[in-house]
């Protein structure tokens, strides 16, 4: 064997370990060259964000143009100038309303007042029978009567008259409508001022043909019949008839002519 001549097996021996340094070298240069580019797109992505910025700055930095959102000082002072006048108009319809609503109610009652000084009755005044029929109930504030309805006895501090349904019911006394009420009991109820502290009250009526402050003359018309309530089913057709001294009730027969 030729002493310069190396063994078969560091022969491939060396081969082997050129082939790994070749091989690490390719992926140093591969790894190299990734890693710069990497680098350069880092470098490039930050100086865009940077220039996006500085214009975002620059957009914020720069007014707006007012044209576009305040009116020109004419428009503005045309707006105030209308605001202005449609403020008077509003404050000049409400006056003009307050006075319309105060010269009404005056109105009224200066005439209820008037009215009422034509009314004048006394203990010694009298009272027209009001509807057709006769005394379903009389008057009993000192013991109780018995309710046919209710079937129950009670107190009765008015005249409960018989009647047609839709005839017409007639003032028993000259007065001044004081009051038109709705109540469950009596239903349609009108109440009269007769002057010196005396009220009548009809109740159980239909169309009445006065209003708050009417006068009603003796005999004249104040409504018509109803039906007759839930509290007088089996009374039937009704008049509710309540005279009052003072607000406590008094026994109307005591007054009928």
């Amino acid at each position: 064997m030729n002493k310069n001549e190396r063994p078969a097996f560091l022969k491939g021996k060396g081969a082997a370990v050129g082939a790994v340094l070749c091989f690490v070298a390719v992926i140093t240069m591969v790894g190299s060259y990734t890693y710069n580019h990497y680098k350069k797109d880092m470098e490039q992505q930050i100086k865009d964000a940077q220039t996006t910025a500085e214009q975002l700055t620059e957009d914020d930095s720069t007014p707006a143009n007012t044209d576009d959102i305040l009116p020109t000082d004419t428009d503005s002072e045309d707006e105030n100038a209308e605001n202005q006048e449609s403020q008077k108009d509003v404050q000049q319809e409400n006056e003009n309303s307050m006075e319309n609503g105060n010269t009404s109610t005056e109105e009224i009652q200066s005439t209820a007042s008037s009215n009422t000084q034509n009314v004048w009755f006394t203990q010694e005044s009298t009272l027209a029978w009001p509807a057709s029929g006769a005394t379903l109930l009389s008057f009993s504030m000192d013991h109780t009567v018995y309710f046919p309805t209710l079937e129950q006895y009670k107190y009765n501090p008015a005249l409960i008259i018989g009647g047609t349904q839709g005839e017409v019911i007639h003032a028993a006394a000259a007065g001044v409508v004081e009051s038109i009420e709705q109540t469950a009991q009596t239903g349609t109820t009108v109440t009269l001022d007769m002057g010196n502290g005396y009220t009548a009250v009809y109740g159980q009526l239909d169309e009445v043909v006065a209003a708050v402050g009417d006068y009603i003359a003796a005999g004249e018309e104040v409504g018509t019949l109803n039906s007759p309530t839930k509290y007088y089913s089996v009374e039937g057709p009704n008049l509710y008839f309540e005279i009052m001294k003072d607000g406590a009730p008094v026994d109307p027969m005591n007054f009928m002519e």
